[in-house]
This record gives C-alpha cells, sequence and structure tokens, in this order.
C-alpha cells in the first residue's frame, strides 16, 4: 500500500507536537517551538488553559452527547450569552467554521424563499477568499486552486474584487440575496476592509432588503481586539459565521442571526447530530468567560498595537524582505517582498518560531490572545534571528 494511513491531502511538516505549555508547542523529540500560529488562529487561550482545561474535565464526567431530539440546558446558556454580546438574536451551532458559513448562506437564502422570493438565492463574495472546503463554500471562493478536480461547482456566487464597491452594485441583479466577506481576509492576506467598504455594503443591503452575512470565523472571539471584529465598523450584520477561537481548540462554531434573517430557518430546515453537544458548550462558556470582557479586549488592542509598531520599526531592517504591516489587534500580516512560505519555514526549522503562510504574499502572525512580555520579546528575537540568516531560494 503506498498511500498513507491519513489521507494525503496536507504536505505536513516534520513538526510532530505531543504537548502544549502556555505559547509553546513540544514537539516528541522534547523540540519546543513559540505558537505564534495558534493553530490557525484557534488556541486563543494558549495550550494549558486551566479554565478551559477545567469546564471540559468537568462535562466530559457529565455528559458529552445526546442529540438535539432534546432540550439543551447547556446550549441554551451559551446561545442566550452570545446573543446578550452580540447583535444576534438567535444561534445555531455547529463543529466547524465551514459548516457555520454554510448555514449562515442556508439562513439567507431561506431569508428570501420562505417569502415567496425563490429567485433570491445569490450571494456576491470577494476575490481571494477563503471560506470552508465544504462543497458550498469552496464555490463561494473564486480560488481556483480550491476548485480543481471537484466540478462542478454550486451555483449562486458572483464573484468581485474585495473593496470594490462600485464592482458589487454592478454585480447586483435580480437573483441578489446578499454579500458574504470577511471584514479581514485571513487566508487571502489579513486585508482588512475599508470603513467606507463595510458600511457602503451594508448600507446597499438595507435600501435592498438583502441579507449583510459576515465569516468571521478568523477575526472573531477577540482576535482583533473587540469580540467581533464589525463592532469596529459601527454596524451590524445580519447573519454571522464563527469558529475557531469560540471553542479554544475544541471543535465548535455557530451562526449568529437576527430574528429577521432567520425567518426562514423553522422546524426541519436545519440541523446537525453533533452541534451544539455539552462537551462543546462547556468549552465555550469557558472561552467566553475568559475573553468577554473589557480588560481582555483592552489587552488584545493594546498588546497588538505593540506588536505592531515594533513591526514596523524592525522591518526598515530589512527592505528586501519585508514590505509593511497590516490587520487589527492580534490578527497581524507581514506583507513580504518574496513567497512567504520558505521564509515561514525557515523560521520554523531553523528558529522554532510557528507562523502561518497567507496569500498577497502574507505571513500571518496568529499568536494565543494570552501572550504577555515575556512571549513577545522571544518572537522578536527569533524573527529577528530569522530574517537576518535567511537566504532565499530564489536569491
Amino acid at each position: 500500500m503506498s498511500i498513507t494511513p491519513l489521507m494525503p491531502v496536507y504536505p505536513r511538516s516534520g513538526v510532530r507536537p505531543v504537548r502544549g505549555e502556555h505559547c509553546h508547542l513540544i514537539d516528541e523529540d522534547g523540540t519546543r517551538y513559540l505558537d505564534f500560529a495558534a493553530g490557525i488562529a484557534v488556541n486563543i487561550l494558549g495550550h494549558s488553559h486551566p479554565g478551559l482545561i477545567g469546564a471540559i474535565q468537568r462535562q466530559a464526567e457529565t455528559l458529552m452527547h445526546v442529540s438535539n431530539l432534546y432540550g439543551s440546558p447547556q446550549g441554551e446558556a451559551l446561545a442566550a450569552r452570545l446573543v446578550d454580546l452580540t447583535f444576534a438574536d438567535t444561534v445555531f451551532f455547529t463543529n466547524s467554521g465551514a459548516e457555520a458559513v454554510e448555514c449562515a448562506i442556508k439562513t439567507a437564502r431561506a431569508y428570501h424563499q420562505s417569502a415567496g422570493n425563490d429567485d433570491k438565492f445569490e450571494l456576491i463574495t470577494f476575490a481571494n477568499a477563503f471560506h470552508g472546503r465544504t462543497m458550498a463554500t469552496i464555490s463561494a471562493s473564486n480560488q481556483e486552486k480550491m476548485h480543481k478536480g471537484f466540478a462542478p461547482l454550486l451555483p449562486g456566487f458572483r464573484y468581485v474584487e474585495f473593496g470594490d464597491l462600485e464592482g458589487v452594485k454592478a454585480a447586483m441583479g435580480p437573483n441578489t440575496a446578499g454579500f458574504l466577506i470577511e471584514p479581514i481576509q485571513g487566508e487571502g492576506g489579513i486585508r482588512t476592509g475599508t470603513d467606507e467598504f463595510i458600511t457602503g455594503l451594508r448600507q446597499l443591503a438595507d435600501e435592498n432588503d438583502l441579507m449583510l452575512v459576515f465569516d468571521e470565523v478568523q477575526t472573531g472571539v477577540a482576535r482583533t481586539g473587540t469580540l467581533y471584529a464589525y463592532e469596529q465598523y459601527g454596524i451590524e450584520p445580519d447573519i454571522l459565521a464563527t469558529a475557531k477561537g469560540i471553542g479554544g481548540g475544541f471543535p465548535l462554531g455557530a451562526c449568529l442571526a437576527t430574528e429577521k434573517a432567520a425567518r426562514g430557518m423553522t422546524f426541519g430546515t436545519h440541523g446537525s447530530t453533533y452541534g451544539g453537544n455539552p462537551l462543546a458548550m462547556a468549552a465555550g462558556m469557558a472561552v467566553l468567560d475568559a475573553v468577554a470582557n473589557d480588560e481582555f479586549l483592552a489587552e488584545v488592542r493594546e498588546k497588538g498595537e505593540r506588536i505592531r509598531t515594533r513591526l514596523e520599526q524592525f522591518i526598515g531592517n530589512y527592505p528586501e524582505l519585508f514590505e509593511g504591516v497590516r490587520g487589527k489587534g492580534l490578527m497581524l500580516g507581514l506583507r513580504m517582498k518574496v513567497e512567504p512560505r520558505p521564509f515561514m519555514q525557515h523560521l520554523r526549522d531553523s528558529h522554532q518560531l510557528l507562523t502561518v503562510a497567507a496569500g498577497d504574499q502574507t505571513l500571518r502572525i496568529l499568536p494565543p490572545l494570552v501572550i504577555g512580555d515575556a512571549e513577545i520579546d522571544e518572537f522578536f528575537d527569533k524573527l529577528s534571528a530569522g530574517a537576518a540568516d535567511y537566504r532565499h531560494p530564489e536569491s
């Protein structure tokens, strides 16, 4: 047999973590890595947070799964908390970000079609977006590398350049149901939507009775310095997909919606066997206990600004490598003048610093939100050493 037991869809690195301590991962051979990837923005409380571990342990001893055939005190409690903290009136729990976006797409279509507008099914999405790996979510993205081998794609999506409000207006038509957007594109290279663009989409949605759907799978749960990034634009979406950080490492996602937006999501229209299971709800509650307060959010903003300022000073030493810094809070991107993946590999293999490559020649910096001064200093020590001895493959 030549195929590996794990289906070979990932080009896995030689790093093989077996243990985590706060903001570090420890390989099976004992090598310690500073984790500024955080499981791609998932491990927001690091790897050994006592509140999260304790909540999961206590719930595992009590009840893990019963399905959604029964009442859910745990789900009701977390949903009520999210409703209190956000724009939303109602919540559907999922196991992943892609499932949360799938639910958001269905909710947006059902809003129109439940009222008899069956021709309203098309969502306008944006170039270089990443919404997941299911058939609907790859169809919502215009990236050829994600489409190859999976044709035909699902109809119902129209692509426009990110930030192009006039392009959005031109793409709108009788089939338009709404807009699906990441306020900050993660995989696309930490590209931040401008205030004018985001508020313009809200205005278009209001004027045409369309759904504004935010994909905050990566930006959400304190990552950008507010609980959700939409808060920083002074507007509210109709529907929002969240995941990654909301479980702190436990698989959990959610689709949040206003009462108006969810009018089509009635008995029998959607479901999930595992979604909202008591174990996931315990993890979500523990995460919100830690991050959903003004003090924690202010610290994220302060740490993000501190890292950004130091990065902007640092990149001046290596003008041949780096072009600029972008992002919000602790969702930061280092735009490079060379392809970021070889540099990411160099930092990982030679300096035990974990980061994440992204599109638009950007290196993502996504640390746990609980980093302190020691981890920030260690990050800059490793980044500086890595830049100093880096020899680009093309040079």
